[in-house]
């Protein structure tokens, strides 16, 4: 083997190298491991007693160097763990390698030469020349130039160290599969094949209960190594056989209490699956005919099976007590985080039903919609309160609301929940988009409290919220926003950039921030594009929130006006979000189209006697250029009759009457200065008082009042 390198070398295996020095005695260490050892530990060397080399005995470091054809060129193994490991000099480093794992690691080998980025810390054996095999944990290391090929360092994982680091690597993630294949990369370390299956209820993160009802069902999360297997052979991802699943759960649930199991040989084995077909299903093949079953036991009273973890070896290595000792260890310590995993997963699947509950489903005739919802990625702090809303309102316009409560799980999921629908309500009943944001302000602040039910310990305190109002006749937009970015307005003349939105604090500040919320009103013409969305679509560490905004900006002035606009947003998403990003992406896009001229008329009458005579007359004429119904007709007119009779008699200034021709019906809007919320009387229709409400009631599929910032506007739609 070489010597340690010279100081002034600079490749990773001199670095690697010479890092081992510091610990390697020169002139070769202690003892070699014999083949006895290999029998009984086979990833642990022997303390040798009686000089003081002793202790390099347990030294695991090692480097073997390569050249772009994946050839030895030189290696460390100096340590006496690594005896038996025979690294020649111009022999392929995939000579190392049990037969079945050559594939993979030479495709990993290969990808870190083509990428030149590292492949750190896989678990990984090592073939020694007796037959015998070493677990080590493998990085591939690139050379600072391609050709200089690579660097692997190897740590041979003695057994303590191993079910430490396994233990750390396995909590890393809130994946099941993640988690289940961590698990089985660790359990390699004692056999051939390693194998997770976990019940059914884990992967859909239902409650699991100690006593299971109905049939046991398997699913395999995770088999290692990855290789070709035969056909047949349950790989990650297919569920088990029933019998399979059936035998497994019976075979580690003995007399109702969870224990380990071995089945010594290949004999056994058949013997005690049965039949052919879940042979098939569960040996890995010939060689490895032994297999040891461990459950994976929730901690609870009773006990529950989560699953069965399988590692599978050749017969001739029968498994010692004291390896069955320390797969336990290993499982039983690594159980708790399958179940959090399965508890993240059933509270991921609880939150993201309500994310796409609350997604709009459509526009209308006078706005196209199109939404995106992308979760943060499962390993993440799970689904956050992201939310996006778009709803037609009962007098024509279109509510465009997006807003981004602070927080991720089912907190800030029954936050977002609670916001979403009050703000449907509080817009439905009339309310301008300032006046909501106040209210909902109101609620941030009163839901503050550690003992509000689903959100208890939970604060949305900051939660942002955009509320955007469409109007389809004057092709005008009502806009208020507390604390969220700014919209982006494309207009069809090319006109691009985000509205000029005046700063607010989010909901629920301190009251020394409160400062009443601003309405910014803008034109959208037909054709125009706009584009709400939360931080997460923009957000990025490398650049400014400002650059961010302006990509969006960018992509969405890419949208042809005769594209789809649900594909436009995909492609908007898609080119701005990471695959992998920390935190939801919500994107909505409104296309405006409105009402054509000709749906629509106006007009204005002061507030005199003979005003519901000027109005019905002008109607009239309207709804004969329309070509409506006699019946209809009539009933327009003595609603429009009743609506300014009302106006003139309780309120002041003029009357505005405005007619718009909507889809199957047609809606009569009529506006005044009065600031008095009409209502339905007590009284029937010979009572004078509120006579007028009860006929438009009656003639009418709905009706309401909005408030305006001169007055209100009664509004009633009628069926044509």
């Amino acid at each position: 083997m070489d010597s340690t390198p010279s100081p002034s070398s600079s490749s990773a295996f001199d670095l690697v190298s010479s890092a081992l020095g510091r610990y390697i005695p020169r002139g070769g260490a202690a003892g070699a491991v014999g083949p006895a050892d290999a029998q009984g530990d086979r990833t642990t060397c022997r303390r040798v007693s009686g000089g003081p080399t002793g202790g390099w005995q347990d030294q695991i470091l090692g480097a073997v160097n390569m050249d772009s054809d994946l050839r030895i060129t030189r290696s460390n193994l100096e340590a006496p763990v690594f005896a038996g490991v025979e690294a020649v000099a111009g022999s392929p480093f995939v000579d190392l390698l049990p037969a079945g794992d050559v594939p993979t690691v030479t495709r990993r080998l290969r990808q870190v030469l083509e990428s030149g980025e590292a492949h750190v810390a896989r678990i990984q054996r090592l073939r020694r020349g007796d037959g015998s095999e070493l677990v080590v944990s493998m990085s591939i290391l690139p050379a600072a130039l391609p050709q200089e090929g690579l660097t692997v360092s190897l740590i041979a994982m003695a057994r303590r160290l191993h079910l430490y680091a396994a233990e750390t690597a396995i909590g890393t993630s809130l994946d099941i599969g993640e988690t289940a294949q961590s698990l089985a990369q660790s359990l390699l370390a004692w056999g051939d094949v390693a194998a997770v299956d976990l019940d059914f209820t884990v992967w859909t993160g239902e409650g699991v209960t100690g006593q299971r009802q109905g049939r046991i069902r398997l699913r395999r999360a995770a088999l290692v190594p990855d290789r070709v297997w035969p056909e047949g052979y349950v790989t990650a991802g297919d569920d088990l056989p029933g019998d399979a699943s059936r035998l497994l759960a019976q075979a580690v649930r003995r007399d109702d209490v969870p224990q380990t199991i071995v089945i010594p040989d290949r004999e056994a084995v058949e013997r005690v699956l049965g039949s052919s077909r879940v042979v098939r299903a569960l040996v890995p093949g010939d060689r490895s005919a032994a297999v040891a079953c461990v459950p994976l036991v929730l901690d609870s009273e009773p006990p529950v099976v989560l699953g069965v973890a399988e590692v599978w070896r050749r017969a001739d290595a029968p498994f010692h007590d004291s390896e069955l000792f320390d797969l336990q260890e290993l499982v039983a310590r690594t159980a708790h985080h399958v179940d959090l995993a399965r508890q993240h997963q059933r509270e991921h699947t609880q939150v993201l039903a309500l994310q796409r509950r609350l997604l709009p489903r459509s526009g209308g005739d006078t706005i196209e919609i199109a939404s995106v919802y992308q979760p943060a990625t499962p390993d993440s702090a799970g689904v956050g309160g992201d939310w996006v809303n778009s709803f037609p309102l009962p007098d024509g316009r279109t509510a465009l609301v997006v807003g981004d409560v602070v927080g991720h799980g089912l907190g800030a999921a029954a936050t977002m929940g609670q916001l979403s629908m009050e703000a449907r309500a509080l817009l439905s009943a009339g309310l301008a988009p300032d006046e909501v944001l106040e209210h909902l302000d109101e609620t941030v602040t009163l839901l503050d409290d550690t003992e509000s039910g689903l959100t208890a310990g939970y604060s949305a305190l900051g939660s942002t919220c955009c509320i955007a109002l469409y109007d389809p006749v004057s092709h005008q937009v009502a806009l208020s926003s507390a604390g969220h970015l700014p919209p982006v307005l494309i207009t069809p003349d090319g006109q691009a950039g985000p509205l000029p939105v005046r700063p607010h604090p989010g909901l629920g500040a301190e009251f020394a921030l409160r400062e009443p919320f601003h309405v910014h009103t803008f034109g959208a013409p037909p054709g125009s594009l706009l584009a709400l969305f939360t931080d997460g679509l923009v957000e990025d560490r490398a650049v400014s929130i400002d650059d961010g905004i302006g990509r969006l900006t960018d992509a969405v002035a890419g949208v042809h006006p005769w594209d789809s606009l649900q594909q436009a947003a995909r492609h908007v998403v898609s080119a701005l979000a990471p695959v992998r990003q920390r935190d939801d992406v919500t994107l909505l896009l409104a296309r405006m189209i409105g009402y054509r001229k000709g749906d629509t008329a106006t007009w204005r009458l002061s507030a005199r006697y003979d005003a519901p005579a000027r109005a019905r007359a002008q109607v009239s004429e309207l709804l004969r250029a329309w070509h409506t119904r006699e019946d209809t007709r009539d009933d327009v007119l003595l609603l429009v009759s009743e609506l300014v009779t009302n106006a003139v008699r309780f309120a002041a200034g003029p009357v505005t009457v405005r007619l718009i021709r909507a889809g199957h019906g047609l809606l009569c809007e009529v506006g005044d200065t009065g600031n008095g919320r009409p209502g339905l009387g007590r009284g029937g229709l010979l009572d004078d008082g509120g006579r007028g409400l009860h006929v438009v009631h009656r003639l009418t599929t709905r009706w309401g009042v909005r408030w305006t910032d001169t007055g209100k506007v009664v509004w009633a739609e009628v069926a044509r």
